[in-house]
């Protein structure tokens, strides 16, 4: 780009272009003409670029496919993710894959050859004669031939560069996969970016930062890109990105070789001598330079207006809403409606009052430390299955008291001591030391300070781990509890210290171990009253956006939450029960923490370690020891199912209970069939397999009611899909290929009313026959969000109304976080949670149920144990779905696109719906969670920040981007006077 100032222009040249800018800003042309003429006419007179040379990028691409042996490894059998297993919905993706065949698919097929796509930021747009120091690979800076743009090619016309762009004239482009990466209907878009973004010049450097999404391709095919292992992707981001609104394109600015974009030199206001043109009289423009006065009035006036500051940017002309030019979804006539009567509240049994119930959970602490103190507590497991320690009531009674008191008088001083009633601290234990965790909160309720568990932290860069740092700044915690082991454990400095993780709060880490701590004195004992309205513990919970927030649970809601689970299971006193579970939240810290304690029962944790050496320990451990309960989730008994083959004299007639954590989850019922039909002539009965729904606010929700009844089927209903999508329940049958097969959660808790409302707006009770969100009101529930008001408020502080407006009760209910209904004899089902909902086009879709169409697609073959992460990103304001798995080792290109494309086939059949966005990386990379799983937020995070570092990846946004902007109409021209 040149300056008229700097290059020698001829006057007549000088003046052409005054007038083509008097044109441009009349409106009489285009841009797009004012470029290309203003081209033409200063192209013979910029200076052409002497001989240089683009130096080679380094070659990064690794091989992904058979070539990489490091990665292949012996395929375990039966990796793949069972909760989400159905023989029924598998067959049914088969089928509907079975009806592509007919018609041949555009399968996109990998290719080795590299694309201007490619390029991260897509500078590798270069003009003709500008060195690349782009990162790319070798093809994308060389020459059809092979060699580097010498200066015989430096003097090409922009008119030329820019139709290669468009064109897609990438070296030996011949195959359909790598020519319509860089050509294809998404020229226009190129063509664009070109025109808003650069200043033309043949010495410039033109960087296109696009912030599109590709469009659809000429074939027809998706967009495709395969990228080498550990390139850096830059991920389309929404467009409505503020980087998109650039200021217009300014082509009468010099602009050096290194400097990229310079923005145009405001003009000085100092007034000039008028000089002489021939005979006319000459004026000048914005820049200075002279034009022919033979001009009129208007255009004179125009003159003067282009003296003054330069024009605002472009994003500014553009005030008109962008939501009014999208397309608006019409919704569909023929689509289902509710067609049932308003639903009323269900209320579930009575509590009963037991009198030797205890007024609080320390009391009971307390009773049978004292009576029974040689009774058995906890037990705890090696790596090896083998019993490494056993608590009794009486230790965990005294160890208790013993924490209790040095947290209140060992730290600080007498007259300054760092904890006092009410606090807050932190409880860091890992997953294979139960005991040490259930002593530290004990001591925490008898001080009456109040437990935070969490998860210990490894690195610090564990995933959600800043987070969590933020909830106990939040929470004000400045005293950590934990044990030795784990302490050790914990990363240290060079000095030896632990260092402050980030996000975190400056922490005092205290072992609780008896060997540090000292002894109470013989008069002093802890403060033992009823349950009341004081917060007993706080429990984290990790939103969709990978928020964490504080549950406050009161201590009067704990022990009534204790004494509903007693009544609903049949508890009774020193009743064994194995718990697989987390015991530091959920069902697992309810079961096997606090309602234990209250019924003196004995509790066989083991840990999650074990389960990854000997998935049937579980099973092994309720033979052993005749346990009459068992808390598992359905990969447990997914795993179980595989190992059992290596097990003989297995007996599970002992079981009365099997508690299914994660009945809520649709998709654990294929789980709960198949762990029956193997081990029914092994003892299990069936109606012992008891699903339960809950949630961190409601607590549980509702738990499935052990009978002696046999004959008594469970609660069951096969629901289209299609129904469920606009929020209305149809029954349908198996024959169907997109159907939901559900099963019962059982009845309302005792004590609790539970209703169904409309998850959007207000709180208005929902129809019999239609899916909304689970509140319930019951004393046994969350109490806020800590130091979170407002979010509280529209929580835990719920009103339902009637279609009348009139409050269904006085009292406030908890938002569940589930979706479902109420199905026939005050059965709940359940369909989904909010936080897995992704609203497409005005229908509703469930992450859930999209994982399980993707793993009935070859599972077995490709998706490496099941770990596929579903989430949906907005773009041109409506969510678009992202599919996320890693693949195994010894995955070709070929089987990864082949399954890609039939997974999007799928999809589309099952659910109707598109897929934005399908990535596959490698094994063993996504973010984890504590416990093993997917961390979705972090993931869904690396997504929109460009760093999930894919191997392959299939782009279809012309299937789901349905809404793009409407074209501009044409105004109408004035007829002359």
């Amino acid at each position: 780009m040149a300056d008229r100032d700097t290059l020698p222009l001829p006057l007549e040249v000088r003046a052409r272009l005054a007038e083509l800018e008097l044109e441009l800003s009349e409106g009489d042309i285009t841009q797009k003409g004012y470029e290309k003429k203003r081209s033409k006419l200063i192209g013979a007179y910029l200076p052409q670029p002497s001989g240089v040379e683009q130096p080679m990028a380094p070659d990064r691409r690794t091989a992904i496919g058979s070539s990489s042996s490091r990665y292949h490894r012996r395929r375990s059998s039966g990796s793949r993710d069972e909760r989400y297993r159905s023989d029924v919905h598998t067959e049914a993706v088969q089928a509907a894959l079975a009806k592509h065949k007919e018609r041949k698919m555009a399968v996109p097929m990998p290719s080795k050859r590299r694309s201007l796509v490619v390029q991260t930021s897509m500078d590798a747009y270069t003009p003709p004669g500008e060195p690349d120091t782009s990162s790319g690979s070798e093809e994308e800076g060389c020459l059809p031939g092979g060699g580097t743009p010498s200066s015989s090619q430096g003097s090409i016309s922009m008119e030329h560069w820019i139709s290669r762009a468009i064109h897609g004239s990438t070296p030996s482009s011949t195959t359909s996969s790598s020519s319509t990466q860089s050509g294809g209907s998404g020229a226009a878009g190129r063509l664009a970016d070109v025109m808003a973004h650069a200043h033309v010049g043949p010495i410039a450097h033109l960087s296109l930062r696009r912030k599109t999404v590709p469009g659809p391709l000429e074939n027809g095919n998706s967009f495709r890109r395969s990228c080498e292992f550990g390139s850096e992707l830059v991920w389309p981001p929404p467009l409505e990105s503020e980087e998109n609104h650039s200021a217009p394109p300014d082509v009468t600015t010099y602009t050096s070789e290194h400097s990229t974009h310079v923005e145009r030199p405001q003009v000085s206001t100092v007034p000039r001598s008028t000089q002489k043109y021939g005979n006319a009289e000459l004026m000048e423009t914005g820049d200075g330079v002279p034009v022919s006065s033979r001009v009129s009035a208007k255009i004179q006036q125009l003159v003067n207006t282009l003296k003054q500051p330069k024009r605002p940017p472009l994003r500014e002309f553009f005030v008109d809403d962008f939501e009014e030019l999208l397309e608006v979804q019409q919704p569909d006539p023929n689509q289902p409606r509710p067609e049932g009567a308003q639903m009323l509240p269900i209320r579930g049994e009575q509590l009963g009052v037991v009198t030797n119930w205890p007024p609080s959970l320390e009391a009971a602490l307390q009773r049978w430390g004292t009576i029974s103190p040689k009774a058995p507590c906890l037990t705890t497991m090696d790596t090896n299955g083998k019993p490494l320690y056993i608590l009794t009531y009486g230790k965990l009674w005294t160890r208790s008291m013993k924490v209790a008191y040095n947290i209140l008088h060992k730290l600080g001083t007498k007259q300054e001591p760092m904890l006092r009633p009410g606090d807050r601290v932190a409880l860091v234990f890992p997953n294979n030391d139960p005991a040490a965790f259930m002593v530290a909160f004990y001591g925490c309720l008898l001080a009456e300070v109040v437990p935070v568990p969490i998860e210990v932290p490894l690195t610090r860069k564990d995933a959600g781990s800043q987070q969590i740092g933020f909830l106990l700044g939040s929470c004000g915690v400045t005293v950590a509890l934990t044990s030795d082991a784990c302490h050790k454990g914990l990363p240290k400095s060079a000095t030896g210290e632990i260092p402050q993780f980030k996000g975190w709060p400056k922490l005092l880490w205290f072992v609780t171990e008896s060997k540090h701590l000292s002894k109470p004195p013989r008069d002093w004992f802890p403060h033992i009253k009823d349950a009341n309205s004081d917060t007993a513990y706080i429990e984290y919970k990790t939103c969709k956006d990978g928020s964490v927030l504080g549950v406050t649970v009161m201590r009067i809601a704990m022990l009534t939450h204790c004494q509903a689970l007693t009544q609903s299971c049949g508890y009774t006193e020193a009743e064994t029960i194995v718990n697989v579970l987390d015991f530091k939240k959920d069902v697992g810290l309810w079961h096997g923490i606090l309602t234990s304690v209250m019924n003196m029962m004995h509790v066989i944790s083991v840990p999650y370690s074990l389960m990854k050496v000997n998935p049937l320990s579980w099973i092994q451990k309720v033979c052993q020891y005749k346990a009459k309960v068992a808390c598992v989730k359905s990969r447990d008994m997914h795993w179980a199912l595989v190992a059992h083959r290596d097990q003989r004299d297995i007996n599970l007639s002992s079981l009365r209970m099997l508690v299914v954590a994660d009945g809520s989850n649709p998709w654990s019922i294929s789980s709960c069939d198949a762990f029956l039909n193997v081990f029914q002539s092994k003892g299990l009965r069936p109606e012992v397999i008891c699903p339960c729904a809950s949630s961190p606010e409601a607590l549980t929700v509702a738990i499935r009611r052990p009978t002696n009844d046999s004959n008594q089927p469970a609660g069951r209903g096969v629901l289209s899909m299609q129904g469920l999508s606009h929020g209305v329940i149809r029954v349908d049958s198996e024959e169907r290929l997109s159907v939901l097969t559900v099963q019962d959660v059982g009845t309302v808790m005792p004590g609790a009313l539970l209703c169904v409302v409309k998850p959007d707006g207000v709180p208005q009770l929902c129809q019999t026959d239609e899916v909304g969100e689970l509140c319930v009101c019951s004393i046994a529930t969350g109490m806020s969000y800590y130091g979170l008001s407002g979010m509280t408020k529209n929580t835990f502080e719920v009103f339902p109304t009637s279609s009348t407006g009139a409050p269904v009760s006085e009292y406030p209910f908890a938002r569940t976080g589930l979706l479902g209904f109420v199905g026939p004899g005050g059965l709940i089902f359940i369909t989904g949670k909010m936080d897995g909902l992704m609203v497409v086009s005005g229908r509703r879709h469930n992450a859930d149920d999209i994982v399980a169409t993707a793993l009935a697609v070859e599972p077995m073959k490709f998706v490496y144990r099941g770990r596929i992460a579903v989430f949906s990103v907005t773009v041109l304001h409506d969510e678009r779905i992202v599919v996320v798995a890693e693949q195994r080792p010894d995955s070709t290109e070929e089987d990864s696109f082949q399954w890609m494309s039939r997974v999007l086939q799928a999809i589309d059949s099952i659910h109707g719906v598109g897929v934005f966005c399908l990535a596959l990386v490698p094994a063993n990379t996504l973010p984890k969670t504590p416990l093993g799983g997917i961390h979705l937020s972090e993931t869904k995070q690396l997504f929109l920040e460009g760093s999930l570092h894919p191997c392959n990846v299939l782009m279809c946004p012309h299937t789901c981007v349905t809404n793009l902007p409407k074209p501009r109409q044409k105004q109408p021209v004035p007829l002359p006077v």
